[in-house]
Protein backbone atom coordinates (compact mmCIF):
# COMPACT_ATOMS: atom_id res chain seq x y z
CA UNK A 1 0.00 0.00 0.00
CA UNK A 2 1.51 3.46 -1.29
CA UNK A 3 0.86 6.45 0.77
CA UNK A 4 0.30 9.53 -0.99
CA UNK A 5 2.33 12.90 0.79
CA UNK A 6 1.34 16.41 0.31
CA UNK A 7 4.40 18.33 1.97
CA UNK A 8 4.17 21.83 2.77
CA UNK A 9 5.52 24.00 -0.45
CA UNK A 10 8.72 25.91 0.57
CA UNK A 11 6.21 29.10 0.02
CA UNK A 12 3.28 28.81 1.63
CA UNK A 13 0.32 31.50 1.29
CA UNK A 14 -2.22 33.53 3.09
CA UNK A 15 -5.37 35.40 1.84
CA UNK A 16 -6.81 37.62 4.02
CA UNK A 17 -9.39 40.68 3.49
CA UNK A 18 -8.78 43.86 5.27
CA UNK A 19 -12.04 46.55 6.29
CA UNK A 20 -11.62 49.69 7.78
CA UNK A 21 -14.86 51.87 8.72
CA UNK A 22 -15.19 55.49 9.76
CA UNK A 23 -17.44 57.94 10.99
CA UNK A 24 -16.53 61.74 10.44
CA UNK A 25 -17.74 65.09 10.05
CA UNK A 26 -19.24 65.94 6.81
CA UNK A 27 -16.90 68.68 4.74
CA UNK A 28 -19.92 70.36 2.51
CA UNK A 29 -22.95 70.96 2.38
CA UNK A 30 -24.99 71.15 -1.27
CA UNK A 31 -28.03 73.06 -1.60
CA UNK A 32 -30.72 73.44 -4.27
CA UNK A 33 -32.47 76.89 -4.67
CA UNK A 34 -35.33 77.13 -7.33
CA UNK A 35 -37.35 80.38 -8.01
CA UNK A 36 -39.88 80.70 -10.02
CA UNK A 37 -42.51 82.92 -11.85
CA UNK A 38 -45.78 83.01 -13.35
CA UNK A 39 -48.07 85.64 -14.93
CA UNK A 40 -50.38 86.23 -17.98
CA UNK A 41 -46.94 88.17 -19.93
CA UNK A 42 -44.69 85.66 -21.29
CA UNK A 43 -42.12 88.72 -21.41
CA UNK A 44 -43.03 89.80 -17.92
CA UNK A 45 -43.12 86.61 -16.66
CA UNK A 46 -39.43 86.30 -17.61
CA UNK A 47 -38.74 89.54 -16.34
CA UNK A 48 -40.13 88.52 -12.73
CA UNK A 49 -37.96 85.49 -13.79
CA UNK A 50 -34.31 87.25 -14.39
CA UNK A 51 -35.21 89.47 -11.07
CA UNK A 52 -35.78 86.46 -8.79
CA UNK A 53 -32.98 84.59 -10.02
CA UNK A 54 -30.31 87.92 -9.41
CA UNK A 55 -31.65 88.18 -6.17
CA UNK A 56 -31.13 84.62 -5.35
CA UNK A 57 -27.67 84.47 -6.46
CA UNK A 58 -26.59 87.65 -4.92
CA UNK A 59 -27.53 86.45 -1.89
CA UNK A 60 -26.09 83.28 -1.96
CA UNK A 61 -22.31 84.97 -3.38
CA UNK A 62 -22.59 87.51 -0.58
CA UNK A 63 -21.31 84.63 2.03
CA UNK A 64 -17.85 84.66 0.25
CA UNK A 65 -15.79 82.40 1.34
CA UNK A 66 -18.21 80.04 2.94
CA UNK A 67 -19.54 79.29 -0.31
CA UNK A 68 -17.14 77.16 -2.84
CA UNK A 69 -19.24 76.82 -5.92
CA UNK A 70 -22.52 78.40 -7.32
CA UNK A 71 -23.77 76.72 -10.40
CA UNK A 72 -27.34 77.29 -12.63
CA UNK A 73 -29.09 74.15 -13.49
CA UNK A 74 -32.44 73.94 -15.39
CA UNK A 75 -34.29 76.74 -16.47
CA UNK A 76 -37.49 76.79 -18.05
CA UNK A 77 -40.61 78.96 -19.45
CA UNK A 78 -43.48 77.58 -21.15
CA UNK A 79 -47.05 78.39 -21.62
CA UNK A 80 -49.87 77.24 -19.33
CA UNK A 81 -52.92 76.39 -22.10
CA UNK A 82 -56.85 76.20 -21.53
CA UNK A 83 -59.67 75.11 -23.49
CA UNK A 84 -61.18 77.99 -24.98
CA UNK A 85 -64.45 77.25 -27.43
CA UNK A 86 -63.03 74.61 -29.84
CA UNK A 87 -59.30 75.74 -29.40
CA UNK A 88 -56.86 76.37 -26.78
CA UNK A 89 -55.44 79.67 -25.38
CA UNK A 90 -52.67 80.92 -23.05
CA UNK A 91 -53.76 81.50 -19.77
CA UNK A 92 -50.68 82.28 -18.18
CA UNK A 93 -47.14 81.43 -18.44
CA UNK A 94 -44.78 79.44 -15.99
CA UNK A 95 -41.06 79.85 -15.34
CA UNK A 96 -38.77 78.82 -12.78
CA UNK A 97 -34.62 78.41 -12.36
CA UNK A 98 -32.59 76.20 -9.70
CA UNK A 99 -29.53 76.90 -8.66
CA UNK A 100 -26.93 74.46 -6.71
CA UNK A 101 -24.96 75.57 -3.70
CA UNK A 102 -22.13 74.38 -2.16
CA UNK A 103 -21.26 75.56 1.46
CA UNK A 104 -18.34 74.85 3.85
CA UNK A 105 -19.51 77.02 6.49
CA UNK A 106 -22.21 75.45 8.19
CA UNK A 107 -23.23 78.53 10.29
CA UNK A 108 -23.39 80.93 7.12
CA UNK A 109 -25.29 77.90 6.10
CA UNK A 110 -28.29 77.78 8.55
CA UNK A 111 -28.53 81.38 8.14
CA UNK A 112 -28.38 81.31 4.21
CA UNK A 113 -31.20 78.40 3.84
CA UNK A 114 -33.40 80.79 6.18
CA UNK A 115 -32.84 83.83 3.82
CA UNK A 116 -33.16 82.20 0.56
CA UNK A 117 -36.69 80.60 1.89
CA UNK A 118 -37.77 83.94 2.91
CA UNK A 119 -37.66 85.28 -1.21
CA UNK A 120 -40.88 85.70 -3.40
CA UNK A 121 -41.41 82.80 -4.86
CA UNK A 122 -38.38 80.53 -3.91
CA UNK A 123 -38.29 77.02 -2.83
CA UNK A 124 -35.03 75.75 -1.06
CA UNK A 125 -34.05 72.07 -0.54
CA UNK A 126 -31.39 70.33 1.33
CA UNK A 127 -28.55 70.00 2.42
CA UNK A 128 -27.37 67.22 1.38
CA UNK A 129 -24.00 66.72 3.56
CA UNK A 130 -20.72 65.15 2.04
CA UNK A 131 -17.29 64.89 1.82
CA UNK A 132 -14.93 66.19 -0.69
CA UNK A 133 -13.67 63.98 -3.15
CA UNK A 134 -9.94 64.26 -2.33
CA UNK A 135 -11.09 64.06 1.06
CA UNK A 136 -8.13 62.57 3.51
CA UNK A 137 -10.71 60.27 5.49
CA UNK A 138 -10.72 57.87 2.03
CA UNK A 139 -7.14 57.77 2.82
CA UNK A 140 -7.10 56.60 6.23
CA UNK A 141 -9.30 54.32 5.60
CA UNK A 142 -7.38 52.74 2.74
CA UNK A 143 -4.35 52.74 5.07
CA UNK A 144 -6.49 51.02 7.76
CA UNK A 145 -7.92 48.34 5.74
CA UNK A 146 -3.83 47.61 4.34
CA UNK A 147 -3.51 47.93 7.97
CA UNK A 148 -6.13 45.20 9.20
CA UNK A 149 -5.22 43.00 6.46
CA UNK A 150 -1.53 42.71 7.68
CA UNK A 151 -2.58 42.29 10.97
CA UNK A 152 -5.26 39.30 10.10
CA UNK A 153 -2.40 37.63 7.72
CA UNK A 154 0.37 37.99 10.82
CA UNK A 155 -2.48 36.32 13.20
CA UNK A 156 -2.58 33.32 10.95
CA UNK A 157 0.79 32.78 10.73
CA UNK A 158 1.37 33.13 14.00
CA UNK A 159 -1.35 30.61 14.55
CA UNK A 160 0.73 28.42 12.67
CA UNK A 161 4.28 29.05 14.67
CA UNK A 162 5.52 31.17 11.39
CA UNK A 163 5.57 34.24 9.90
CA UNK A 164 5.00 36.15 7.12
CA UNK A 165 7.69 36.21 4.06
CA UNK A 166 6.53 38.45 1.46
CA UNK A 167 3.59 40.12 -0.07
CA UNK A 168 2.36 39.08 -3.20
CA UNK A 169 -1.00 40.56 -3.91
CA UNK A 170 -2.82 43.74 -2.87
CA UNK A 171 -6.38 44.61 -4.29
CA UNK A 172 -8.75 47.22 -3.72
CA UNK A 173 -11.99 45.66 -3.64
CA UNK A 174 -13.93 48.77 -2.75
CA UNK A 175 -13.82 52.13 -1.62
CA UNK A 176 -17.59 53.44 -0.47
CA UNK A 177 -18.20 57.10 -0.37
CA UNK A 178 -20.57 58.26 1.97
CA UNK A 179 -24.58 58.86 0.53
CA UNK A 180 -25.58 61.99 -0.10
CA UNK A 181 -27.43 62.57 3.33
CA UNK A 182 -30.29 65.09 3.57
CA UNK A 183 -31.35 66.96 6.85
CA UNK A 184 -34.61 67.73 7.29
CA UNK A 185 -34.61 71.04 5.57
CA UNK A 186 -37.57 71.37 2.77
CA UNK A 187 -38.86 74.47 1.90
CA UNK A 188 -40.73 76.57 -0.26
CA UNK A 189 -42.21 80.05 0.88
CA UNK A 190 -43.59 82.92 -0.78
CA UNK A 191 -43.90 85.45 1.88
CA UNK A 192 -42.41 88.48 2.23
CA UNK A 193 -41.63 88.92 6.00
CA UNK A 194 -41.39 92.42 7.47
CA UNK A 195 -38.60 90.84 10.31
CA UNK A 196 -36.37 89.02 9.26
CA UNK A 197 -36.27 85.24 9.80
CA UNK A 198 -33.98 83.67 12.39
CA UNK A 199 -31.66 81.17 11.24
CA UNK A 200 -32.16 77.84 10.83
CA UNK A 201 -30.24 75.14 13.18
CA UNK A 202 -29.07 72.64 11.12
CA UNK A 203 -27.22 69.96 12.88
CA UNK A 204 -24.17 68.18 10.29
CA UNK A 205 -25.02 64.38 9.64
CA UNK A 206 -21.55 62.36 10.25
CA UNK A 207 -20.26 60.55 7.17
CA UNK A 208 -19.50 56.66 6.89
CA UNK A 209 -16.28 55.81 4.30
CA UNK A 210 -15.68 51.95 4.17
CA UNK A 211 -12.59 50.88 2.28
CA UNK A 212 -12.34 46.94 1.85
CA UNK A 213 -8.68 45.23 0.44
CA UNK A 214 -7.48 41.37 -0.28
CA UNK A 215 -4.02 40.90 0.45
CA UNK A 216 -1.98 37.69 -0.48
CA UNK A 217 0.81 36.51 1.74
CA UNK A 218 3.79 34.50 1.43
CA UNK A 219 4.74 33.13 4.67
CA UNK A 220 7.84 30.83 6.40
CA UNK A 221 6.84 26.91 6.07
CA UNK A 222 5.64 26.01 9.62
CA UNK A 223 7.09 22.84 11.22
CA UNK A 224 3.70 21.08 12.12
Amino acid sequence: MTTTEHPTPEAPQVAVRGEARLEVDPEIARIAVTVAARGSDRRATLTDLTRRNALAAELVTSYGDAVERLETGAFSIAPETGRHGRGERVRAYRGGVRLTAELNDFTALGELVTRLADLELTRVEGPWWALRPESPAYEEARRKAVGEAVERARAYAAALGTSLAALLELSDTGMVPPPALMGGTRMAFAAESIDEAPPLDLEPQRQTVTAEVTARFTMLPPKL
